[in-house]
Parts: C-alpha cells; structure tokens; sequence
C-alpha cells in the first residue's frame, strides 16, 4: 500500500514541477551512486564541510556521513549554495558507530592521509562499495580512524608542500574514483527503488510549500464525501 501510495503523491507533485525540472531530476537520478560514499571524521570548519558536500553532489555522490565525537557538523550556505539539500546526510555521534554502520553495508574503508603509504586514487580497486574517510584540518584523521580502514589513498604529491586542504583533497580523490567507477558496469547505479524515494524527496524540495501541498492533499483524501 506504501509504494502505491507514494507513487500516486508523486504522480500529484509532478504536476507542480514544470517539464524542464522533472527531466533534469531524472538525469541526475541517472548519475547518482551510492558505491562511493565520503566520511567527514571532526570536520569543523563550516567551508571545507560545505565544499566537500558540493563536491559530492557535483561528482553523483549521495551519501555523506558525519561523525561529530568532537566538533559539530556545520556548513556554510555561501559555499553549499543548496547542495546538501539534494544529498543523504547521515550523522553520527561516534566513530565507532558510523564504521560499523558501514561495514553492515557492505563497504570498504579508506583513509585519505597524506602521511601514510597509501594507493594514489587511480590505483584503487573501485569494484566494492568504497567510503573514504577525511579527517580535521589541522590533525587528519584520528589513530581510531586509522587504525579501522582497510587501506589508505593519497594524493601524490610533488613538491615542497605536503599537504592539502581537506576539500581539495576529497575533490581531487573522489574524482577520480567516481570516474573509474562509472567505467564499471551499470551496478554502480542507484536501483529503481532507490531512485524512486529520492526522486519524490526531491519533488518536495523543489516545490515551494510542499509539506502544506501534501498536507492539503492527505486531509482531502481523508475527509468524508
């Protein structure tokens, strides 16, 4: 009854959309993924976070996870410019539960650092489920967090700087691992059920008082004839 239910609201709120936006809806459901996934461990500058989280939606990536042990997640909307409204943003109270979490999944963790030995982005096996993991500004990631991954990615580097800013370094990595994944076949895809539960939150978002539209909509189902 819940799926037919939420294709009748959906069939109801296209109507509100103009033919333009439905079709670039349907073309970034297209694109999206969600076997490359981000984790920000303790992020706590609001543009960095809101860079990455534009970066993510630029590059088809929907899921971001936020781990807040020590600073709370925040964004900047002069840097988001609205896009975390159109990605699936999990937060987390601990390290621990957001990588277990993960693992539940199916995913394969890896730490961006550009102290360890790691893999450089086109060398990393992008056939499993991947979440890369990006720590503070300042510190990187945690010795927890290091010590969980199952491997390290880093950006190789060539000069006399040894390190980048978080947001330059995710968008540097995630480029790359989202364009090999895409040469995969079309499992990196979203199902068809997924596509169906974003599209109809991405319905509501892009219409002006949709929660009082839909609202509207239930009482008049609900009133007597």
């Amino acid at each position: 009854m819940t799926g037919s239910t939420d294709a009748g609201l959906e069939q109801y709120l296209a109507g509100f959309l103009t033919p333009e936006r439905r079709a670039r809806i349907e073309a970034v459901l297209g694109q999206r993924t969600r076997r490359l996934a981000v984790v920000l461990e303790d992020v706590f500058q609001a543009h960095n976070a809101s860079a990455i989280l534009r970066t993510c939606d630029a590059l088809g990536l929907q899921d971001v996870h936020v781990v807040e042990a020590r600073n709370r997640y925040r964004t900047n909307p002069q840097v988001d410019l609205g896009a975390s409204r159109w990605l699936t943003v999990h937060r987390h109270a601990s390290l621990d539960a957001c990588l277990t979490a993960l693992r539940q999944q199916g995913y394969r963790l890896l730490a961006a650092s550009p102290h360890a030995q790691g893999q450089a982005p086109e060398e990393v096996d992008v056939t499993s489920p991947t979440a890369v993991l990006m720590g503070t500004e300042e510190q990187g990631l945690s010795s927890a967090a290091l010590a969980a991954v199952d491997g390290c990615v880093r950006v190789p580097m060539y000069g006399f700087t040894e390190s980048l800013n978080v947001s330059v370094c995710a968008a540097l990595i995630l480029r790359e691992l989202g364009r090999r994944l895409r040469q995969q076949p079309s499992a990196w895809r979203l199902s068809g059920s997924e596509q169906a539960a974003l599209r109809l939150e991405w319905y509501r978002r892009s219409i002006r008082g949709a929660d009082l539209i839909v609202a509207r909509r239930a009482a008049d189902a609900a009133a007597p004839p």
